[in-house]
């Protein structure tokens, strides 16, 4: 047979499949039938596993780690002031703050103020007093302005200069007066005085680092100096020393770091206009 013959035939058969597997079941309503079972194979009853019967995995409520963070414990504060008598402000264990004794710098006024009532008569508010370094507790200041005065009590006697033949001194003025040319020397170091007034609102920021200006030379106060025109200059005693601050309304604590003393003495005042209006 040839190939054409062969084709021909086998052309023949597929019209005739495709009449009897598509086209008469379509013209007599009937599903096509192509060899292939639609409907789905059943599965016996006793291979389907019920879901109460499925293994019950083990849970585990999850880890939460919990850290506390090292916290500054809460310094006791004065309680509010009465609006007479001054306050005693206490010292506390300066780990109580967290301190970093380092740094000082000034900030400003957070309100104008009426010059007018700083001129007036002052009133102490609160005040300390001491021998030795240390902290005090927190002090609120509610006033827009208020001085810090300090005043100290040298030891005196572990303080001895020898005076040589010689020496000179220098006045000026207008800058009151300035040694030159000095010539001793000192058997130990000089007493020492340094107050850091610390604005507990910000941050524990250090605003003022104060000292007695000129230092703590007990001979400058009790001793009359000579000049080289042959001029007197009587001693004067400089305590108390004050401070003013312009940027109350705040708390505050004080870090005293003190040598050589016998004693120090420091009074918080404010204008006397403020009393009673707080």
């Amino acid at each position: 047979m040839q190939k054409p013959d062969i084709l021909s035939v086998v052309l023949a058969l597929g019209v005739v499949l495709v009449i009897a597997l598509v086209i008469k079941p379509v013209a007599t309503g009937q599903p096509v039938n192509l060899g292939i079972s639609l409907n789905p194979i059943p599965i016996p009853t006793e291979a389907i596993i019920p879901a109460t019967e499925f293994p019950t995995l083990p849970t585990q409520e999850p880890t939460i780690i919990t850290s506390t963070p090292t916290q500054i414990p809460t310094p006791t504060a004065l309680p509010t002031w009465n609006g007479s008598s001054a306050q005693t402000i206490q010292f506390v264990d300066p780990s109580t703050y967290g301190l970093n004794l380092t740094g000082a710098s000034g900030i400003g006024s957070r309100m104008p103020l009426d010059n007018a009532s700083i001129r007036g008569n002052l009133t102490t508010f609160a005040t300390f007093s001491g021998q030795f370094s240390g902290t005090t507790q927190l002090v609120n200041i509610p006033f827009p302005y208020w001085e810090l005065w300090y005043t100290v009590e040298p030891i005196t006697s572990d303080v001895k200069k020898q005076s040589v033949p010689g020496s000179r001194y220098t006045v000026t003025p207008t800058q009151g007066i300035y040694r030159s040319g000095v010539q001793g020397s000192y058997s130990t170091a000089l007493p020492t005085l340094t107050i850091q007034v610390v604005d507990a609102d910000h941050f524990n920021k250090t605003i003022r680092a104060i000292s007695p200006p000129g230092g703590i030379d007990p001979t400058l106060w009790t001793t009359d100096i000579t000049t080289d025109s042959g001029e007197t200059i009587k001693a004067t005693d400089p305590r108390p020393w004050k401070e003013k601050f312009y940027e109350g309304q705040r708390s505050y604590y004080f870090v005293i770091q003190a040598s050589i003393l016998k004693s120090y003495k420091i009074d918080i005042k404010i204008p006397s206009s403020y009393v009673g209006k707080i």
